[in-house]
């Protein structure tokens, strides 16, 4: 069943003729994911050809959606429009957009989740690696990868993992896959300090998805967002769960990677995350090669 995106899901790319985006589309399109649009403002009627695909182009998301059907977006667009080419996703009622861009404004990002609320469309990112459900044919391939993440190091299978890091996201996956471990769905949800699902968002779908047997939750120093996790896993989840804490040894006061990685007022330190975990029953890896092995002890 996995979550949020399934091999039938239709996917529109934005951005998809620049060199980032042209990437990353054919990536997708050999894993097997159905991408049936593109858009790019002034190349409406030109065509993405790869690998025997030809995708057409679009001007506009609502015109993509309404010719092709597409039901989520991958935003490769440049940090100055990137808040728009999300509203322009939300306005064309899509189900989910997955915003890979990096370095979109704190300010924008504000302005952007003042205006999705109370719309149906969910959003993974900004500052993210996207969203991989695996699925069944080699190397995983036939499954639905929207973003940067490596296809390959997937397999199909029963554990979630959902991570603010992208490069810890692949290592948990790699883990797993390495044991002869599946998963169900991986999801990056990114590092900056206003971003659209939650680690806690994606807890509730995975405790819900019948699908999903085990959870791999990763953070980082900074925000509360672990923390609430924390707290409702503890009352609700049904499920084992093995988490991570990046920037331990970061010094105090030091923003660590990510924008959202600021410790400040003695909230949203390694410590303070790591103990709400134990609290919560949570596995915890002591160090980033150990997240797989945490999990499936307890398993």
């Amino acid at each position: 069943m996995a979550i949020l995106v399934t091999p039938q899901t239709k996917l529109l790319v934005q951005g998809i003729t620049g060199e980032f985006g042209a990437r990353h589309t054919k990536l997708s399109l050999d894993y097997g994911t159905q991408v049936v649009a593109g858009v790019t403002p002034g190349k409406g009627g030109q065509f993405f050809e790869h690998g025997g695909h030809k995708v057409p182009i679009f001007d506009t998301v609502a015109d993509a959606v309404k010719q092709t059907g597409a039901t989520a977006s991958a935003v490769f667009v440049p940090p100055p429009f990137a808040a728009d080419a999300i509203l322009e996703g939300v306005d064309a009622g899509l189900d989910l957009v997955v915003a890979i861009t990096e370095g979109i404004p704190v300010r924008d990002m504000v302005r952007t989740k003042q205006a999705m609320a109370g719309s149906k469309t969910r959003l993974i990112g900004p500052n993210c690696p996207g969203i991989v459900t695996p699925g069944t044919g080699k190397d995983s391939h036939g499954g639905c990868r929207i973003g940067i993440a490596p296809g390959y190091i997937h397999k199909k299978g029963n554990i979630g993992v959902v991570s603010r890091s992208g490069t810890l996201t692949y290592e948990a996956v790699w883990q797993l896959t390495s044991r002869g471990v599946g998963q169900s769905t991986c999801v990056g949800i990114g590092g900056d300090p206003v971003n659209g699902t939650s680690h806690l968002d994606v807890i509730k779908l995975f405790n819900a998805d019948p699908e999903t047997t085990g959870i791999i939750m990763i953070g980082e120093i900074g925000g509360s967002a672990e923390e609430e996790a924390a707290e409702w896993i503890a009352q609700h989840c049904k499920k084992p769960v093995a988490g991570f804490i990046a920037g331990a040894t970061a010094p105090p006061g030091r923003r660590m990677g990510h924008a959202g990685a600021i410790v400040s007022g003695g909230k949203g330190t390694a410590e303070a995350k790591i103990a709400a975990f134990k609290a919560a029953g949570i596995g915890i890896a002591a160090t980033p090669s150990d997240m797989a092995d945490t999990l499936l002890k307890m398993m």
